[in-house]
């Protein structure tokens, strides 16, 4: 048996541990289609599943059949850990950085922002997927908050 021989097998000899899952992939729980209404208006959230350290989404709001409003946005991992970038109305993105990550619930930050200085995604116990901003206006704390069920597409 060569040396070359035996390190190769004494290489496929050592255990293999478990690759611990990246940041980003602990986002998964937010993939798929989500719908709710809220004031009359038809609101959709999808998120495709994440690959290559970024997940894409897209919301859409809805009032008579007519778009009255969207925004793109995404999810990037990078060396200092994962970013959620918001396009309301396609503008150039606005970004915030991850402050908390739990099980199934995230909160992003941007402090130098005007409004929203956080931005907040958590499941449900019953499946909802859950959407908050907030942040100070006029030395108040305002919010808005989104609660939507699976969809399907059609």
């Amino acid at each position: 048996m060569t040396r070359m021989t035996c390190l190769l097998m004494c290489l496929v000899a050592l255990p293999i541990e478990a690759a611990e899952a990246s940041d980003i992939q602990k986002l998964a729980w937010m993939t798929g289609s989500w719908a709710g209404e809220k004031d009359g208006v038809r609101l959709e959230e999808h998120w495709m599943s994440p690959k290559g350290a970024t997940m894409l989404g897209m919301h859409r709001d809805l009032r008579g059949g007519r778009t009255v409003s969207f925004e793109f946005f995404r999810v990037v991992e990078d060396s200092l850990g994962l970013v959620y970038l918001a396009q309301p109305l396609g503008r150039p993105p606005t970004p915030f950085r991850a402050k908390a990550l739990e099980e199934r619930r995230i909160v992003f930050e941007n402090l130098e922002h005007d409004f929203p200085q956080r931005v907040m995604y958590w499941m449900g116990k019953d499946g909802a997927l859950h959407a908050r901003v907030e942040g100070m206006m006029g030395g108040k704390l305002e919010f808005e908050e989104w609660r939507w069920g699976a969809a399907t597409l059609k």
